[in-house]
């Protein structure tokens, strides 16, 4: 199977970090991490000499544009819009890391385009026992280090919350929406 050439660089601001990419100039490593040095590139015809498999960098490539080898700093994200369809799925994590669900759907605010709250799923098997719980977007920060969404409530919390929202269920009216929010006021907060 023929692949591309791969170029290999290095960052100036993290002298054990590469950015391995398809773009010749770099321009698809995050700015952030650089400025990016060429430090080689890799023809379709010399063999694969890197210590990561070929195709860990494909998806890095396919996903991002680029594939980070090393310890990466943390700082905000490269991507800073995400799509909704990446997010749906996603782990949420508690204070102390634990996974305490998975984002089924967004609901965003028809009117401004605002998401407001976040559907989230938590036990259950081959989808019989799912329950659902709506947290308010705004209590969720993404953990680059967890690769999911990160928040200040516990699953005891989450379980505690009014239910109201699933996969046949519409939408509260405007007093059960206020009920839904006092709730997640109210909350003592948590360690993050």
């Amino acid at each position: 199977m023929r692949r591309e050439t791969y170029y290999v660089f290095h960052s100036a601001t993290a002298p054990d970090l590469r950015g391995i990419t398809g773009d010749p100039d770099g321009a698809s490593l995050p700015a952030e991490d650089g400025p990016w040095t060429l430090e080689r590139q890799i023809p379709p015809e010399e063999p694969w000499a890197l210590d990561v498999h070929q195709a860990v960098v494909n998806f890095g490539i396919l996903e991002n544009g680029f594939y980070l080898q090393g310890p990466i700093p943390r700082h905000a994200s490269s991507k800073p819009v995400i799509e909704s369809d990446r997010v749906e799925g996603t782990a949420v994590f508690d204070p102390y890391g634990h996974r305490i669900g998975t984002i089924k759907r967004l609901l965003i605010e028809k009117v401004s385009g605002r998401v407001v709250y976040v559907d989230v799923t938590f036990g259950g098997f081959l989808g019989v026992g799912v329950h659902h719980h709506t947290i308010l977007w705004e209590k969720l920060t993404y953990d680059m280090g967890l690769h999911g969404y990160r928040t200040d409530i516990t699953e005891e919390q989450v379980r505690g919350a009014p239910v109201f929202y699933g996969d046949d269920e519409v939408w509260p009216d405007r007093k059960r929406e206020q009920e839904l929010r006092d709730y997640w006021h109210d909350l003592p907060r948590g360690p993050i």
